[in-house]
């Protein structure tokens, strides 16, 4: 108990800001959802302006977790076909980017600081700390892990930031290439956004990606549960 209040007590902005991020997606998808539903013309024929204000905008959502990334992607599919599919990838690096930048601004390093009162936590971190690449890869590249929240947590831990840019548009292309190619197949918005009818091939490569994940994550925290004890760091 002594731990939780220590931690609430010198990290409280950035729990809390963490507990938004995880719940703020459900709020934001279902009001996108009732405007659509609504508004099914929305977005036909988009002009280039049109467009540019588009990306922009869900840019800034998926970096707030005002809106799910496979949502996003379904929709962007649907409206706007392959030719805007790069416009996505930039929407997606501008999101990471902004929520990069606003969690690091708002934790200033004090949960790293903090977790140094607790040596074995502190030199695990440090280890994963040094294979970033692949633990950004492998958080973006499961369907199932928060966006934004996973963006929060791997800024406040001091992850190289063109590591975390490059391995999250990587790590996010292979269910993101799936979902979009859903969205061009689609005939109807809320059709889609109620089914994205995955199919059997769809949901094999979910549960797969979902199982790499797993047990990459795994193998990194073996790794680097290891590399701390060999240098020294008493065993738990």
């Amino acid at each position: 108990m002594t731990f939780l209040r220590e931690l609430f007590h010198k990290n409280a902005s950035t729990l809390l800001s963490m507990i938004l991020l995880a719940g703020l997606p459900f709020v934001g998808s279902s009001s996108l959802g009732f405007i659509l539903y609504n508004n099914q013309d929305l977005l036909q024929n988009p002009t280039l302006l049109q467009g540019i204000v588009y990306f922009l905008v869900i840019g800034l959502a998926m970096a707030f977790s005002l809106m799910h990334t496979t949502l996003a992607v379904l929709i962007t599919g649907f409206y706007f076909g392959w030719p805007g599919f790069p416009g996505m990838l930039v929407a997606y690096t501008l999101a990471a980017l902004i929520g990069y930048q606003i969690a690091s601004s708002l934790d200033h390093g004090k949960m790293l600081t903090f977790l140094r009162h607790f040596p074995k936590a502190d030199a695990v971190m440090r280890e994963m700390k040094a294979d970033s690449w692949q633990l950004v890869f492998l958080l973006r590249i499961s369907p199932v892990t928060p966006f934004a929240l996973m963006t929060f947590i791997l800024a406040v831990m001091g992850v190289n930031r063109r590591h975390f840019l490059l391995a999250s548009v990587v790590g996010m292309l292979p269910r993101s290439l799936f979902f979009y190619w859903l969205g061009t197949k689609a005939q109807d918005i809320v059709l889609l956004l109620r089914d994205p009818g995955t199919g059997t091939v769809g949901k094999i490569l979910v549960i797969v990606l979902v199982v790499v994940s797993f047990f990459g994550l795994y193998y990194l925290f073996s790794r680097a549960m290891q590399r701390a004890l060999r240098k020294g760091i008493p065993k738990a």
